[in-house]
């Protein structure tokens, strides 16, 4: 069975959770930016031996539907762990930490996450950690370059400003969106990466998905 939440393939569930009620054909997971005919049948294929949604064949007027997006969420959360990326940890002094990466960042290479993104929502945790995936052409050659920018230091261990490669390179980016001026990534991908997250990560993420739901809004 192919596995629905790797990478590429994961971008057929995220269209599903961000119109649930839809139908889909075929064609709209394939082309540019989406994925190959034959790996979009596979996902189809395994998605609905999961349970996760039902395929309707009616000849031309074919069509696939989820069936129930909390299932299919918590069932990816459990497989998922934030450890999947890549993350580098240094150590910033600066209180004004973030307002100094806009300035340093171009808004469409980055977006936090983990508790700094989700607490722009909800307030939740009181942390001075700061999660952020950057979007960078050339990690080696860049990376030092921005850490200088920056002013970080490197200790020997942890940090409270951790940059994170993405393991979800094809989509983690796809639905960052502003937050009271800062870019984050979607609800969906902050309820994934707190999850597993220590510490604290389970809490806020019931916490997230429950604010979200008071405000008539979903997890996408």
């Amino acid at each position: 069975m192919r596995n629905i939440f790797s990478d590429k393939a994961s971008l057929i569930a995220r269209r599903m959770l961000a119109e649930p009620g839809r139908k889909w054909v075929l064609r709209d997971f394939v082309g540019s930016g989406g994925l190959s005919l034959g790996m979009a049948q596979g996902v189809l294929a395994a998605m609905q031996e999961r349970g996760f949604l039902e395929r309707v064949k009616r000849g031309a007027a074919s069509y696939a539907r989820l069936l129930d997006a909390g299932y299919l969420i918590s069932e990816w959360a459990k497989w998922y762990r934030f450890s999947a990326n890549t993350i580098k940890s240094y150590y910033s002094p600066r209180t004004d930490f973030i307002q100094q990466l806009k300035q340093a960042v171009p808004a469409g290479r980055y977006a936090l996450t983990l508790h700094s993104g989700a607490n722009l929502i909800t307030g939740f945790v009181n942390t001075d950690e700061v999660h952020v995936y950057l979007r960078l052409d050339d990690w080696a050659g860049e990376l030092p370059a921005l850490r200088e920018r920056l002013g970080l230091k490197r200790l020997v261990r942890g940090g409270n400003v951790h940059f994170v490669r993405p393991f979800y390179k094809s989509s983690v980016f796809g639905a960052a969106a502003p937050v009271k001026g800062v870019p984050v990534v979607s609800a969906l991908q902050l309820y994934l990466d707190l999850y597993n997250f220590q510490p604290r990560g389970r809490d806020h993420a019931e916490y997230l998905r429950e604010t979200l739901e008071r405000k008539g809004g979903l997890l996408a």
